[in-house]
């Protein structure tokens, strides 16, 4: 606790039970000085403490309860706006109540009155916590219910500039970037991953999906997200991987975006990459889980998927930035550091405030997000995930039917034969 939180109603009566017996005993100008000691302490009024100290100091329960504020309609609107956000907490549920279920009134999932809107406006976010207990089932949350070591510097690597971006960024485009493995055991041939890019400043991300992590299956991730991505790349920031550190992505960046300033974190440390690191999980692991991927089809339907969870986290999703931190005295002597947040909003609405999307394309975008049910996009979402837990996944002992997968398509339309073309003995030279 620090020294200057006020007290307590249990501590101050505690410091009125020890002082009591001094008050009883004192003469008359004691207890004024007592008084005025009691009043710089709790800072409580001088008639309200005489109360107290010459009465019961015991607390008394409530004997008649208050009445419920929030009724029924309250609760099921909440059901329906958390549903349709996938159950986020009440400390980024609260600034989106208001908008969101003018939003979901539009595509017809709740009726919004304007004393419903009013109550939803006007409930703290503590009571909404309360009621997000009482209404929801965390069973039904699609996020989370699925169930390396670094490599040392090499040549490019001291080529690319060492650095973290500050969490005070405010300009959008300073993207830090990282590979997502979708295999349990990553010696076991080719097998998907995941490159996501998080833009520091508003929480935009980007994912695609590739099958393996060399350069030609990286850079064509890295293209995907190029052309969706509606603002420009200021910074690619990476860890020490080869994936990302190699000739030809750094080739690749400084042909693709004018200007874009290259960086990496410092070895051995994964909070130097914090913001995509934390969001791995929530972003990618929450939905796709640990298994194994390793085909084409899981590469398509994946990408599907984020396509959706494109629409899904950056246009709906409320996301808190950090805005603040302050240091906090402990009673044992110790300092604490204290985050200070500021209202949770979608990161669509960050870049808008920013002012860094092009007019045409903001309006384009706006109107897309305006046609889109996000309940219905919840459960096309829960579909897709289904969808690529039920697909078949390479077998083990040999990597032939990934191959097969990628290259029939090539080679019939050269004309050439796939087992002349792709011998055991050329497939594990690959592998």
């Amino acid at each position: 606790m620090s020294y200057e939180e006020k007290m307590t109603i249990d501590e101050i009566r505690k410091y009125l039970h020890k002082i009591r017996p001094m008050y009883r005993r004192a003469s008359k100008k004691e207890k004024g000085r007592l008084l005025d000691e009691m009043e710089t302490v709790t800072k409580l009024h001088r008639k309200h403490l005489i109360r107290l100290i010459t009465g019961q100091l015991r607390r008394k329960r409530r004997e008649k309860q208050r009445g419920r504020v929030y009724g029924i309609d309250v609760d099921d609107a909440i059901r329906v706006i958390a549903r349709s956000l996938d159950y986020p907490c009440a400390e980024r549920l609260k600034g989106s109540l208001v908008w969101i279920a003018e939003h979901l009134s539009q595509h017809g999932e709740i009726i919004l009155t304007a004393r419903l809107k009013e109550q939803l406006h006007n409930i703290s976010q503590s009571t909404l916590r309360r009621t997000l207990q009482r209404v929801v089932d965390k069973q039904e949350k699609i996020a989370h219910s699925s169930g390396p070591r670094q490599r040392k510097v090499k040549r490019v690597a001291r080529e690319v500039l060492v650095r973290t971006i500050p969490w005070q960024e405010e300009q959008p485009g300073h993207f830090e970037v990282d590979l997502v493995h979708h295999s349990e055991d990553p010696s076991g041939g080719q097998y998907a991953h995941t490159i996501q890019m998080l833009d520091v400043a508003t929480g935009w991300s980007e994912c695609a999906a590739v099958l393996g992590r060399s350069y030609v299956a990286v850079r064509d991730g890295f293209e995907r997200i190029c052309a969706r991505l509606p603002f420009a790349v200021l910074e690619v920031h990476s860890d020490n991987g080869s994936e990302f550190l190699n000739d030809h992505l750094l080739r690749f960046w400084k042909e693709k975006v004018s200007g874009v300033q290259l960086s990496r974190g410092r070895p051995f440390k994964k909070n130097d990459n914090r913001f995509v690191e934390e969001n791995n999980h929530s972003l990618v692991r929450a939905y796709v889980g640990y298994g194994r991927l390793d085909t084409v089809a899981h590469i398509h339907l994946l990408n599907q998927l984020y396509e959706h969870l494109w629409w899904y986290h950056n246009f709906f999703q409320p996301v808190m930035h950090l805005t603040g931190k302050r240091v906090v005295q402990l009673s044992d002597g110790h300092t604490s550091i204290r985050r200070v947040y500021d209202q949770a909003r979608p990161p669509f609405e960050r870049v808008s405030d920013s002012g860094v999307i092009p007019p045409t394309r903001y309006a384009n975008l706006y109107a897309s997000r305006s046609a889109i049910n996000p309940l219905v996009m919840r459960q096309e979402i829960e579909t897709l995930i289904q969808r690529l837990y039920a697909l078949p996944k390479a077998r083990q002992d040999t990597p032939q039917n990934v191959y097969e997968s990628l290259f029939k398509p090539i080679l019939h339309k050269k004309g050439e034969d796939l087992s002349v073309a792709l011998s055991f003995d050329s497939i594990s030279t690959v592998r």
